[in-house]
């Protein structure tokens, strides 16, 4: 399953400062409301002093090497294969890591909701009105040649991710209305008034490029080039397709700030590219790489029976993972006239059976997902609440169901063709004008129901298979094509798709992004992640209360109302979710005693253990 980062962990500071309005051309005094953080709501865990972040061990020791796959992607990243180190990007299929060699303004604390603090900047100043943010940047920040990085380059930076980023990140500052630098320290950020409530800690964690190295280059150009970064790696050795090491930057500039204390301690960190699973695991099984998330349920119950485990060389364990499940399933194309119907698209969903999926190919591990909020609190239960009702009362055309319980998907027999579910599929078409025409099913102008899924992975062919012996049944003619990563790249990019399965993430406050993968506007710009072609004005509204909340209570009432929306146009085919991370390593690695709440702080608070590793033969 890929997953898909969503820039969800940025949000905005609500405070207003002392600061005056700002105009551009007015100098603003370093004194005038600075900060040394910002959170959604005002909540900062670390005052201005702090030494450290709390969940890592700053004694950590640096050296040796970590070793991985990329199990979440952001930009135009693919976990199976990699022609391009430029991420931040439409085109190509960007390498893993390339985030690692770059600085931003701010980075996020793992152990809060959605708080940051400064990297690059030592300090923000936000004017009354929240539409203009100065930064000011710290003189002894460097790119990697040595050059000074300074507020021009990330004004720079900040333009051009608005004006040629990956929609990912384009459509999300599309309200920054502008970014200039007053000097080389100070650089003002200006939004515009409907701006999203997170939309300037999105802009505070953007990378920073040298305006001097891409002032001769392609920006959107695909490229195996080494770029010049800022970050604690810097790009090592490539291996198109097949792998990428990056070596930690021994001098690198921003080693002993607070944010970065008992981080990046590995010398290199290698990403391994495989494009079949059963490859890839061998490869973890001979040491070829050493550290293992398993997002195979079958893999982790029946697999895990070879000499280097049963030697204590291999250890597996599962982790608590705290965040929202986010949401996955099969993302019905709705830009296609077959699947407009929500009947139609219901009567698909109904063809899943996944207790019996759950039981006889997943060994149980999973529960079922009914929510785009899963495993949160931002999840909807029951009827809507009264603060609900105030924002769905107003919005048209919204289905009785979403003044009712909030649906969730039916359980089934178990039996694999659950009839009363099948008959109730079969009723729902009925509805929706579909007629039988000998064996198969015939929309409402005639043309003959067909869909495919569009796979770019075999491993789901076990699930994915009974799910269409049981379209089958009810007439519809399905299929399952899976294609190489490149191909399937492309395919979802311009929305050539009727099924595909995909997994989205979200933090603990999402916020604009939401609008990237559920809005209107997303709907029809090219490679973005709005699968579903949903476009539905109120969704479009609830989405505007997310963003706009001014606090974590209107936050989770806003959610929750679209959660009733969102699950009522039965966008998707929901499939399933587990809250733990299902990990498996060489015994090589130390960690800290208390890890982060949000995050698994895997590579960047773990370390190389020496002892364990000579224990293993591993030195």
């Amino acid at each position: 399953m890929r997953r898909i980062w969503t820039p969800s962990r940025r949000a905005l500071v609500l405070g207003a400062s002392a600061l005056a309005a700002i105009r551009p051309g007015r100098a603003v005094r370093a004194a005038d409301g600075e900060r040394h953080g910002l959170s959604s709501f005002g909540e900062l865990k670390y005052g201005p002093d702090f030494e450290r972040f709390a969940y890592v061990n700053p004694m950590a020791p640096r050296g040796g090497r970590f070793s991985g796959q990329l199990a979440a992607s952001i930009g135009n990243q693919a976990l199976n294969t990699f022609n391009t180190l430029n991420i931040y990007v439409l085109r190509g299929e960007g390498a893993a890591g390339m985030n690692l060699t770059f600085d931003s303004l701010m980075v996020r604390a793992l152990d809060e909701p959605d708080a940051v603090y400064g990297l690059a900047a030592r300090s923000v100043a936000v004017s009354p009105d929240g539409l203009t943010y100065v930064f000011s940047l710290r003189p002894q920040a460097r790119f990697h040649d040595g050059s000074r990085l300074t507020a021009r380059d990330a004004a720079f930076s900040l333009k051009l991710l608005r004006d040629k980023g990956h929609p990912e990140i384009a459509e999300v500052i599309r309200a920054m209305t502008d970014a200039r630098a007053e000097d080389d320290a100070r650089l003002v950020v200006t939004f515009a008034p409907d701006r999203a409530r997170d939309l300037p800690l999105f802009v505070a964690q953007l990378p920073i490029f040298s305006a001097a190295y891409y002032g001769g280059r392609d920006f959107e150009a695909s490229t195996l080039e080494p770029p010049l970064g800022s970050g604690p790696y810097r790009v090592g050795t490539v291996d198109s397709g097949r792998s990428i090491g990056l070596e930690r930057v021994p001098d690198y500039w921003a080693a002993d700030l607070p944010v970065n204390v008992g981080q990046n301690n590995f010398d290199a960190i290698r990403y391994e590219y495989f494009r079949d699973r059963t490859v890839a695991f061998e490869a973890f099984k001979s040491g070829a790489f050493t550290f293992r998330e398993e997002f195979t349920a079958r893999v982790w119950a029946t697999g895990y029976d070879f000499p280097a485990l049963a030697e204590g060389r291999v250890v597996r364990e599962t982790v608590p993972d705290a965040r929202p499940s986010g949401t996955q399933g099969w993302w019905i194309n709705t830009r296609r006239a077959a699947f407009r119907d929500p009947r139609v698209r219901e009567a698909i969903g109904l063809c899943f059976d996944f207790e019996w999926s759950n039981r006889n190919l997943m060994y149980g591990a999973y529960a079922r997902t009914a929510s785009f909020f899963e495993n949160s609190d931002l999840k909807a239960t029951g009827k809507p609440s009264s603060e609900e009702l105030v924002l769905l009362e107003p919005l048209k055309d919204l289905p009785p169901e979403v003044f009712g319980e909030a649906w969730t998907p039916p359980v089934s027999d178990g039996s694999g063709q659950d009839r009363a579910l099948l008959k109730r599929a079969d009723a729902l078409l009925r509805e929706a004008g579909c007629t039988r025409q000998g064996g198969s099913l015939a929309l409402p102008g005639g043309q003959p129901l067909t869909l495919e899924v569009l796979d770019e992975d075999p491993v789901f062919q076990a699930v994915t298979q009974p799910f269409i012996r049981n379209l089958g049944l009810l007439g519809i003619k399905a299929t399952q094509r899976t294609v190489d990563p490149s191909q399937y790249q492309a395919r979802l990019k311009d929305f050539d798709f009727d099924l595909t399965a995909r997994r989205y993430s979200s933090g603990v406050t999402p916020g604009a992004e939401l609008r990237e993968t559920y809005g209107s506007r997303a709907a029809g710009t090219a490679g973005s992640n709005n699968l579903s072609g949903i476009a539905d004005s109120a969704i479009d509204a609830l989405l505007t209360a997310i963003a706009d909340a001014k606090s974590r209570a209107d936050l989770t009432t806003a959610c929750r109302a679209l959660d009733r929306v969102l699950r009522a146009g039965r966008y998707w085919v929901p499939m399933w979710y587990a809250s733990t991370h299902r990990l498996a390593l060489w015994d090589i690695y130390g960690r800290p005693a208390n890890p982060p709440k949000y995050d698994l702080g895997a590579p960047a608070t773990w370390w190389f253990d020496a002892e364990k590793a000579k224990r293993i033969g591993r030195d």
